[in-house]
This record gives C-alpha cells, sequence and structure tokens, in this order.
C-alpha cells in the first residue's frame, strides 16, 4: 500500500502527494528514456555496455565481439572443498622426514601425500590450506576433528607431476597438570611412514594467494612452520624447474624475514640461500635468529627488530601500489611487528593504524596465524 489510511482520510490533501508522485514517475520515464538514446547512439563501446548494464544490473549482457570484456574476479577459478571432512581423499604418504638439524629444538617434519587418483583431481594453489582427520577416536569415543595445515608444496607438488602435495609440521608438545600431552593430530603426522593412508580435505582459503602480477613484490614474514606457503611462494618464483613449468615468470622483489630460535631450526634455509645466490636481484632473505643474535638493545634478535633495521627500504616497497605483505606463524608475532610497523611508518611521517586497514581493503596485507 502506497499510502497509510491517516494520508487517505486527510480529504482533498491526498490527492496532492499523488499528482507529485505521478508528475515525477512520467519526468523520470522521459530522462530515462532520453538518457538510453544518448547511450546507444554513442560511438564509444563504453557508452554501450553502461547502457546494457543500466537496464537489468542483475542479468548483465555479454560484450560484443570488440567491447571490453566483463573483469574476472580475482581468483575465480581457485578450488575450493573439493573433499568435505564427511567425504575425505585417502592419500598415501611419500615420504616423512625431519628438516631440522642437529642441536635444533623441538620436532618439525616435511610430509608429502600422493594425490593421484581423486576423482574429482584434489587441485590446489599455493597459499592454500588441506585439513587432516588423525586416525583414531577422541576421549569422547568420537572421530578426531579436522586440523587445517598450509600447504608447503606447488601445485606441481615437489617432484613436479602435479599429484602430490606437501606440510610443513611442528610437533605440538606442552605440559597440563604436570604432565606433558603430545598435540593429537601433528603427533600423528610426524609419525606416519611412507605407505600410510590419511584422510585429506579441502583445499581452503584465499586469504593468502599470491597476486597474479609478475612483477608484484612480495614481502613475507614467518616465524617456525609459518614458512610453509613461503616456501610455496619461493619455489614458484624461484626454482629452475618450476619456472620451466609456469605460465608465469616472477620478475618483482621477493623479501623473506624469517625468524628461529636456533640456527638449526631454519626450515629450508639450503633452499632459499641457493635462491638468493642465483636471484641476487630478485630475492633478500633476512633472518632474525633469537637465540643467537642481539638486537640494538642487546636483547634477543627478533621480525620485529630486523623491520625497525629495514623500515626505509620496507615502506619505500608499501609506497608501490604493486607490493603485497604475508604474515604467517604463531599469533604471537603479530603484535610486535605491528609495533615495528607503527614506530617505522612513524619515522616517515605515516600513520600505520590507518595504512594497515588500507592495505587490507586493497588485497595487500594478507596474515594467516595460529
Amino acid at each position: 500500500m502506497a499510502y497509510s489510511q491517516a494520508v487517505v482520510v486527510a480529504g482533498g490533501l491526498a490527492h496532492i502527494p499523488v499528482a507529485i508522485g505521478v508528475f515525477w514517475l512520467t519526468q523520470r520515464f522521459i530522462l530515462q528514456q532520453t538518457g538510453s538514446k544518448k547511450a546507444s547512439s554513442s560511438s564509444s563501446p563504453e557508452g554501450q555496455v553502461k547502457a546494457q548494464t543500466s537496464l537489468n544490473d542483475s542479468e548483465p549482457k555479454a560484450a560484443s565481439p570488440g567491447q571490453p570484456q566483463p573483469r574476472k574476479k580475482a581468483h575465480s577459478d581457485v578450488p575450493v572443498n573439493t573433499y568435505k571432512p564427511k567425504t575425505p581423499f585417502e592419500g598415501k604418504v611419500l615420504e616423512n622426514y625431519s628438516l631440522l638439524k642437529r642441536g635444533a629444538i623441538g620436532r618439525v617434519n616435511h610430509i608429502t601425500f600422493d594425490l593421484s587418483g581423486g576423482n574429482p583431481p584434489l587441485k590446489y594453489v599455493e597459499g592454500q590450506s588441506i585439513g587432516i582427520i588423525p586416525a583414531g577416536e577422541d576421549a569422547k569415543g568420537k572421530p578426531h576433528k579436522i586440523r587445517l595445515y598450509s600447504i608447503a608444496s606447488t601445485r606441481h607438488g615437489d617432484n613436479f607431476t602435479g599429484n602430490t602435495v606437501s606440510l610443513c609440521v611442528r610437533q605440538l608438545q606442552y605440559e597440563k597438570d604436570g604432565k606433558k600431552i603430545d598435540g593429537v593430530c601433528s603427533t600423528f603426522l610426524c609419525n606416519i611412514s611412507p605407505g600410510d593412508k590419511v584422510k585429506i580435505t579441502g583445499p581452503v582459503g584465499k586469504e593468502m594467494l599470491l597476486p597474479e602480477d609478475e612483477e608484484a613484490n612480495i614481502i613475507m614474514f614467518a616465524t617456525g612452520t609459518g614458512i610453509a606457503p613461503m616456501r610455496a611462494y619461493l619455489r614458484r618464483m624461484f626454482d629452475k624447474k618450476e619456472r620451466s613449468k609456469n605460465n608465469w615468470n616472477f620478475r618483482g622483489k621477493a623479501w623473506l624475514f624469517m625468524g628461529a630460535p636456533k640456527t638449526a631450526n631454519l626450515l629450508y634455509d639450503d633452499d632459499f640461500e641457493n635462491y638468493k645466490s642465483n636471484f641476487p636481484d630478485n630475492f633478500v632473505y633476512t633472518k632474525a635468529i633469537s637465540r643467537e643474535q642481539k638486537n640494538p638493545q642487546g636483547g634477543r634478535m627478533y621480525i620485529q627488530d630486523r623491520v625497525t633495521e629495514n623500515a626505509d627500504e620496507i615502506f619505500s616497497l608499501i609506497e608501490n601500489p604493486k607490493t603485497h605483505i604475508y604474515l604467517c606463524g604463531l599469533k604471537g608475532m603479530e603484535p610486535g611487528i605491528d609495533e615495528a610497523m607503527t614506530k617505522a611508518a612513524l619515522s616517515k611521517g605515516i600513520n600505520w593504524s590507518e595504512l594497515r586497514p588500507a592495505l587490507k581493503k586493497e588485497g595487500r596485507w594478507h596474515v594467516e596465524t595460529y
């Protein structure tokens, strides 16, 4: 009902808004018709497309030959949830080995699964995660819940066949009521052997995907197993076999800030040093080894200290709209980096609390912490 009862009983006054409404509807119809004729008579393809979409925005017509094609949404073709928890894929373990050197702290393994035989195929891209359902049951007799792990391999896999996926897994261990507790899924993964079958779900996630621009700049902050997606990015950028398979030739600048407690805990360090030697103009590798290096104040060296040291160059890169920033690792790393970025930005007259959400809105600030 266009009008309320109160308005209707208002006598002759009720006809005034009706007349005004009819007048404006007539005027609007005339203006729309005039605008449509102008748009359709324009020689500009852009004008023609606008006229088509304005008639019915919910069902835009396909552009004719020679007209601009509809813009493809970024990463719209990235696979998501091919396999779900109720119908997981069973992948066979191909290899499981330690990533740590003598004297390291904890236990971290590189684990690769065979994905061949999937129907549909389990495909993924760099920056995504997969779910693992550990074997066995919990204390209540129910199947264990799914755990998500960042993928450490490129879409082509470590063996470049396109049918494997690799993870970087640290065994979770902690104390509770005076007892040492082992993480359920991380311990399960670190203990599996080649030939074992594991239930896998996914892939999931679009937050950590690389930009498609081959000239983008990529700044990466990682601690511990947060190196997993960075390892995938860097293999895609700099591994010789990977580059020969890609229809993507990275020409920008990649800068990795890697945090670890000891040198023996630096994951994939030999690979990164190799990339640094072969691509000195495109890759910078900066380490923060907390128990072996000192910051300028004499305390332990953390990633945030390296950010402060390199503030000018970092923010020069950030000013470039082609620069993307990625954080991955323990959630505790975020406040330190945020504080360092705040100080570094302030020295350049920039308000980091305003810049960070702006970068996020632009799709240039990517965070995955746990």
